[in-house]
């Protein structure tokens, strides 16, 4: 029987907590967790980038409410991970990424690969820690799975030596032939012999003494205070005319339940506003739901209730509500709730329960609000009149508006969309609409390109049977189109969509308007559908309108098949989004 080692604890730990994935580019540093975590059923996926494996965690973690894992290895393998961490912070996702480090005895001593990674993992994370010893491990990994998902969720970064990892007698014979000393007479190698015995015996048996976790936590609220200011807002609602309802992408974090979620809100009965991890909520075609001219209706409202988003450039810095707008907000951050505003009501709680909890508070929606939601209704249909009406159906390449407009007919009830990209993905979040909770997959607030490929990863392990449709401008696509690679070698089948008008379409458009000089912004029309055959998926290159549609069904039908596939779209010029960059 295989020797046990640190890499079994660790995979021990992980399945306790439920973790059925853990995504890694493979490394020395870290193979005992990558076989450890294989040993107890994890699914262990290994991507071609670090960035993609944290990505891919982040897609899984947003859509089961499980912490998601990634294991990359020491040096260069962390800090290619910082953009995607930081990115999972932002967004608020439960993430727990291992580290690979150099051997306890050889740090600081100028060994491969060894760097200093929690100082450059602290900013980014909500804990990062570093184990010392085997005995710790196990209380580690358990406690950061519990940090990352406590309070507002988190990644996490767990720095694991090499020499906690291997086998104790395979870490013996390391320490020995390394030092010297196995054939070496005299005291110095003696007493060298003996340290190093020492410190073997402390390393592997010493019983694990538990430390407090050096996090600051800030006292919440009590229940009782909770339950006041819940009452307060839930008569503000009956009181209230034109109310509505915002829901941001925290409201979805850690999410076990959507459709209990999904119910309070059509309980409440408010016109409602979906952004980041909460489209998809309500359906594709809920009367509740509205996609355009939010600005215009928060101006009008006279009670506004803003769950799990914070007052930041998407909400106009808390200034864009009329001047007798009530402002209620939910959220688990004390910093959030009051950023750039104080509303007239701050609760600091899940916005998900808050929800649940006022909607058994006020009850069903009486009807008393059907003119507010004609005049918001009015609009939206307007919008998307407009919209529709800008479609090109003909020409000599594809008009973005009318691909999307087809694909949103094409989209199985089943799909997950992916969105990595500026321009063209913009314009399909305007068209393509989420048909249930947790299917909607962007890279939130801090606006990173590259999510797409290691998202699509994640969500295709998630929900094998689901179409995913991965949404790529020309631009983005290539941060991660080698993750194709991974999907032909794992049986994932997403089906990529490549918006491809060779440009940075979102910047060019204004740089050249404003500056006069497209520099840095061209690109050219990549053959990317051979690329991603290359890489062992299917391509499919659509350069005329009329076969949109033999297009993407036969993209379904690869896919339907097993085989991840790549339809690469030339674009026509469009301006249907000039004047939209966001800096």
């Amino acid at each position: 029987m295989t020797e046990q080692h640190g890499g079994d604890i660790v995979g021990e730990v992980l399945s306790r907590h439920g973790i059925d994935h853990v995504f890694t580019l493979c490394g020395g540093h870290i193979s005992p967790i990558l076989v450890g975590a294989k040993r107890r059923g994890i699914r262990v996926v290994d991507v071609r980038d670090e960035a993609s494996a944290v990505f891919a965690a982040d897609a899984v973690a947003r859509m089961t409410g499980v912490p998601g894992v990634a294991a990359v290895t020491a040096g260069p393998g962390v800090t290619n991970t910082l953009t995607a961490v930081k990115n999972a912070q932002l967004a608020q996702t439960p993430l727990l990424i291992f580290g690979g480090a150099t051997a306890t005895m050889l740090k600081g001593r100028g060994a491969l690969q060894d760097i200093d990674q929690i100082a450059l993992m602290k900013s980014a994370v909500k804990w990062a820690t570093a184990v010392s010893t085997v005995p710790a491990l196990g209380p580690t990994v358990h406690r950061a799975l519990e940090i990352a998902q406590e309070g507002v969720p988190g990644p996490v970064f767990v720095e694991v030596p090499v020499d906690l990892l291997y086998p104790e007698s395979v870490v013996k014979g390391w320490y020995f032939a390394e030092s010297g000393i196995e054939n070496a007479e005299g005291l110095p190698a003696k007493a060298l012999g003996l340290y190093l015995k020492g410190h073997l015996y402390k390393q592997f048996h010493l019983p694990h003494i538990e430390l407090p976790v050096p996090t600051r936590r800030a006292s919440g609220p009590s229940s009782r205070e909770i339950d006041a200011k819940l009452e307060k807002v839930a008569e503000r609602v009956r009181r209230a005319e034109r109310p509505a309802l915002v829901i941001g992408n925290q409201t979805m974090v850690s999410c076990h339940d959507a459709p209990s979620l999904a119910a309070a809100v059509e309980k409440l009965g408010m016109p409602t506003w979906l952004g980041g991890a909460a489209r998809g909520l309500l359906g594709r075609d809920s009367a509740l739901q509205f996609r355009h001219k939010r600005g215009r209706a928060l101006k009008e409202a006279d009670l506004v209730i803003v769950c799990g988003f914070p007052f930041d450039f998407r909400m106009k810095y808390g200034r864009g509500f009329g001047s007798k707008t009530a402002v209620v907000s939910a959220n688990l951050s004390a910093e959030e709730l009051r950023k750039n505003r104080r509303p007239e009501i701050a609760v600091q709680m899940h916005p998900a329960e808050f929800l649940r909890a006022l909607a058994e508070m006020t009850g069903s929606n009486d009807g008393r609000w059907e003119g507010w939601f004609d005049a918001v209704r009015a609009r939206e249909v307007a919008r998307d009149q407009e919209i529709a009406a800008s479609a090109v159906s003909d020409g000599e390449l594809v008009d973005p508006v009318y691909f999307f407009q087809r694909m949103e007919e094409k989209m199985a009830d089943d799909s997950v969309i992916v969105a990595d990209g500026g321009d063209f993905v913009a314009t399909g979040a305007y068209i393509l609409k989420p048909r249930r909770p947790l299917s909607w997959l962007d890279p939130g607030v801090y606006g990173t390109l590259g999510v797409g490929g290691g998202f699509a990863v994640g969500a295709a392990c998630v929900r094998p049977d689901a179409e995913v449709w991965l949404v790529w401008g020309d631009g983005s696509s290539a941060y991660s189109l080698a993750e194709f690679d991974t999907c032909a070698r794992h049986g994932l089948a997403p089906i990529a969509v490549i918006g491809t008008d060779a440009s940075w379409a979102q910047i060019a458009r204004d740089q050249v308007d404003l500056l006069g000089d497209d520099v840095g912004t061209c690109l050219v029309r990549t053959p990317y559908h051979d690329v991603a055959e290359a890489y062992g998926g299917k391509g499919l290159l659509l350069t005329d309108p009329a076969r949109i549609d033999e297009t993407l069904d036969e993209a379904k039908a690869l896919s339907r098949a097993g085989k991840a596939v790549c339809i690469n779209v030339h674009l026509a010029k469009s301006d249907f989004r000039k004047g939209s960059i966001s800096i």
